[in-house]
């Protein structure tokens, strides 16, 4: 295979790495904000928790206050209740305390339904705080994870794009220029494997002669079809060769 044409497989591997690394450094504080983000959500879950138990609390001392004025009330109306003179009194007082009666079984009723809620909320509570408790420590490794990626993958960009640069230079000019302008044109993919007479990029059967002339890696070609720089890896073994490339009278398929 021709040194250039080496050189330039190579600065496709280097382009190709160097693109993924960008993307993955990019891709890291997303992934950062989005882990941050659920955390944040559970958050927010744990207050809205702490906040209905509060609420429950309060509703709770405000009725047991309910049951004390009530109480007195209902003091106060027997006491009055023995200083009736007539039934009509008496019986204006018995109602007045049978209403205070109910009164205070209603509220005592609802405290009751409050308990039992708060027992269920004060559960969920500490679950739920348990749970952001982990939660913030797996979020806190995880981003340290990202972090060391991330460093990684700067420090390992600084190194692939120093080699490139080395590479580049290496390659003559005018292949240099080529290449460049086949990966502006071909979306980053400008160096492409022949495969059993196919151009692996665009899938194009290639010429007979053309791809001869290819397999003896004299020279950089070019697909005749999409432009970009074509190149073949001879099999390692015959064990590995396709029974067709060992026939002197392998038969290639018909150009395009």
């Amino acid at each position: 295979m021709a040194p250039e044409l080496k050189l330039a497989i190579r600065l496709q591997e280097l382009d190709t790495r160097i693109e993924e690394l960008r993307r993955e450094i990019v891709a890291l504080p997303k992934q950062i904000a989005e882990i941050e983000k659920t955390l944040e959500s559970h958050i927010r879950k744990v207050e809205a928790d702490r906040a209905a138990l509060q609420a429950n609390q309060r509703d709770r001392r405000h009725l047991e206050l309910e049951v004390q004025s009530e109480e007195q009330r209902l003091a106060r109306l027997k006491d009055q209740t023995m200083q009736a003179k007539t039934n009509e009194q008496l019986w204006a007082f018995q109602h007045e305390i049978q209403y205070v009666e109910n009164r205070i079984r209603q509220l005592e009723d609802r405290i009751l339904d409050l308990m039992a809620e708060s027992e269920r909320l004060e559960q969920n509570l500490k679950a739920a705080e348990a749970a952001l408790a982990q939660e913030r420590q797996q979020v806190e490794q995880e981003k340290q994870r990202a972090r060391e990626q991330s460093e990684r993958d700067r420090k390992l960009l600084e190194e692939l794009t120093r080699e490139r640069q080395q590479v580049a230079a290496s390659l003559p000019p005018s292949l240099y220029k080529a290449y460049e302008r086949i990966r502006r044109l071909r979306k980053g993919w400008a160096v492409a494997e022949v495969v059993d007479g196919r151009c692996t990029a665009c899938h194009v059967v290639l010429r007979l002669q053309f791809y001869q002339d290819l397999r003896r890696g004299e020279q950089v070609m070019f697909c005749e079809s999409c432009g970009r720089i074509l190149y073949y890896n001879p099999p390692e073994s015959v064990e590995e060769m396709d029974p067709d490339e060992t026939s002197p009278a392998r038969r290639m398929p018909a150009g395009p």
